[in-house]
């Protein structure tokens, strides 16, 4: 099993595509918060994305070549950064730029590649291979039927995010 190696622990979820790995880190987030579990969340995103939209300041900003914008409020900041050279964030780099003082876990989604600890999500309806064993750092698989073959991994029920809760505190206390 991975080591954490970042100051907070950090867990990944990987899948193919509309397996639903948002939709399962936004079940978690909340019952982790009922537990006193205060989160963070890294998401990949595949493709070019915006998260200002045209004709609001802070896209006009970018568009004029601003490297990074940060649009504040009295409730909530964002910083907008542009890469000087098109490459895959790594994820350790982004942990960085996270006020980590105030969270006691990371959720990665996406990222699937990189050396992190890792939930597998699977659904066997949408007849793809499974990422495990040929993807290093899954430490759980979570699908939304029985697996007829495992391994040695912890098998998780999708539908059940209190158990899968249950699963992400103990690992967080082992590690």
């Amino acid at each position: 099993m991975l080591t954490n190696q970042w100051p907070k622990p950090v867990l990944g979820f990987c899948a193919y595509s509309g397996t639903g790995k948002t939709t399962l880190l936004s079940r978690l987030i909340p019952i982790l918060d009922d537990r006193g579990i205060k989160v963070g969340v890294i998401k990949h995103a595949h493709h070019e994305f915006e998260m200002d939209r045209e004709g609001k300041d802070s896209f006009r900003f970018r568009q004029a070549g601003a490297g990074e914008v940060l649009v504040t409020s009295s409730r909530r900041w964002v910083l907008l950064h542009e890469n000087a050279v098109e490459a895959e964030p790594d994820p350790g780099e982004l942990l960085k730029r996270m006020n980590l003082d105030h969270l006691d876990l990371v959720l990665v989604e996406g990222f699937k590649h990189h050396q992190l600890p890792k939930i597998e999500l699977h659904r066997p309806a949408m007849g793809r291979d499974r990422l495990h064993p040929g993807l290093p750092g899954i430490i759980a698989l979570a699908s939304d039927e029985p697996l007829s073959e495992k391994g040695d991994l912890p098998c998780l029920d999708l539908n059940q995010p209190e158990k899968i809760t249950d699963f992400i505190i103990s690992w967080m206390e082992s590690d």
